[in-house]
């Protein structure tokens, strides 16, 4: 494999070890340079952009397991590769996991094993640099993971998630309920070196003080009435990864001051237990309220305020920002479609241009609610006014009218909403074709699996 642009740095304290290293993984086309320890290797990455990096474990000054941390820090960071020793293989497979280092090999090196590994280490390196391209070309056209908008303020914040994610710092998302702020947590997760960890949210305001603490910090068994079994909390749950405190504004005053202690800490104790515990998580934090109002009522500690708000990303409501509803709503329409099995293609302009007048108070939760209705309503075809709620931006409700018999017996009557007509004329079909549901679909013009989506909705419909 030729990789003349691929750079491989090696560090090891032991001379003969890199320079052989070095020189069998030269004549593999890569290009090398070496390092007797980890802090001389940061020196060297700052001129020597490696793609991977080859390192052993035990180092005088800085080692190996410390090296990986230093380079997690980076914005893209090399692969590595952990050697070691016999003895250290446990070592090893931790630094791998928490560190996400790409590979261990142990000592003495088999060059046919490291060849490959070599390898695939760029593979994935390489990919990962296109990710990362793509994610700001999908920016540059108005997506950035799940988050939606080509408007301004969109891509003001999708800008500041792409300098922020690959950093450690917390950040405080705000905006009003329903506005996403749960969904640009996961972007920033997924756009930091933490990607591959677990991702945990916790509401703050759907729990009691009790509970939240042992949820957030985990408890021994016995610790309180009810504690029956040790278990870990969400701190623990999230070693590697991110977690979200969901409504933060809501969390109970006194579990705000253990909070702040653990996040000033970087330690951890269960509930009932003496023993602390080192964190390796990333907090965000989200809230729909105002926190300097919190906080000039006395509910909310000024002290965790200025902990948790080092970098601030404020959502706007979808009603500021309107010319993104016909993207998200189409985007919506895709989604939907998969998640239902439906063949919804468009929207009539009378509806596009109803949702574009509409304030949306609950924001794209809200957009998801009413577009997700009106596909499972329609199964295919096009998304009509008829298959909005009644008096949703101003459609009224048709005065009650007198019902009148179509051909064929279906009762019709003025106001009926297309979806009322249609299930009533399925029923009758069904009941012409003495529920044969082939036969009822081939009459209707649909497929069997519309028509068995149809009465599913209505609850078996008739039979």
């Amino acid at each position: 494999m030729e990789n003349n642009l691929a750079r491989v740095l090696v560090v090891d304290d032991e001379v003969n070890q890199r320079t052989a290293l070095a020189s069998v993984i030269r004549r593999w086309g890569y290009e090398v340079d070496t390092a007797q320890n980890g802090a001389e290797a940061l020196v060297k990455l700052r001129e020597f952009d490696a793609d991977i990096v080859v390192t052993d474990l035990q180092m005088p000054e800085l080692d190996g397991k410390g090296l990986l941390e230093e380079l997690q820090k980076l914005p893209t960071p090399p692969q590595a590769i952990v050697l070691t020793a016999f003895g250290n293989l446990e070592t090893a497979l931790e630094t791998v996991h928490q560190l996400g280092a790409f590979w261990y090999l142990e000592k003495p090196v088999q060059t046919p094993a490291l060849q490959v590994i070599l390898d695939r280490a760029l593979d994935k390196q390489r990919l990962s640099g296109h990710a990362v391209r793509l994610e700001r070309q999908l920016a540059s056209h108005g997506v950035l993971g799940d988050l939606i908008g080509e408007s301004k303020a969109m891509q003001e914040i999708f800008h500041v998630l792409q300098q922020v994610s690959p950093t450690k710092a917390t950040v405080l998302i705000t905006g009003e309920s329903g506005t996403g702020k749960e969904v640009v947590a996961r972007a920033i997760h997924q756009l930091s070196p933490r990607r591959s960890g677990p991702f945990f949210a916790i509401n703050c305001a759907a729990m009691p003080e009790a509970l939240i603490e042992s949820e957030l910090f985990g408890h021994e068994k016995g610790a309180f009435t009810g504690a029956f079994e040790r278990r870990a909390g969400c701190f623990e749950l999230s070693r590697g990864g991110t977690l979200l405190l969901d409504e933060i504004g809501d969390m109970p005053i006194g579990t705000q001051a253990k909070l702040l202690r653990v996040l000033e800490d970087r330690r951890v104790r269960r509930l009932g237990s003496a023993k602390e515990t080192e964190l390796d998580v990333r907090v965000l934090a989200s809230t729909n309220k105002s926190l300097p109002d919190a906080i000039s009522k006395g509910t909310f500690r000024e002290d965790l305020f200025f902990r948790i708000n080092v970098f601030e990303v404020h959502l706007p409501p979808l009603r500021e920002r309107r010319q993104d509803i016909p993207r998200l709503a189409n985007e919506l329409i895709a989604d939907l479609n998969r998640k239902h099995a439906c063949r919804v293609t468009d929207m009539s302009p009378e509806v596009a241009n109803l949702l574009l007048r509409y304030d949306w108070p609950g924001n794209v939760r809200e957009l998801r609610n009413v577009m997700e209705r009106a596909v499972i309503l329609a199964g295919e075809g096009t998304i009509t006014t008829a298959l909005l709620p009644r008096g949703f931006a101003g459609r009224q409700e048709a005065e009650p009218q007198p019902r009148v018999p179509a051909s064929g017996g279906v009762m019709l009557e003025p106001g009926m909403t297309i979806d009322e007509a249609e299930r009533a004329l399925i029923e009758m079909t069904l009941r012409h074709t003495g529920s044969n549901r082939t036969r009822a679909a081939e009459l209707l013009a649909i497929s069997p699996k519309t028509l068995f989506n149809k009465l599913k909705e209505y609850g078996g419909g008739a039979e």
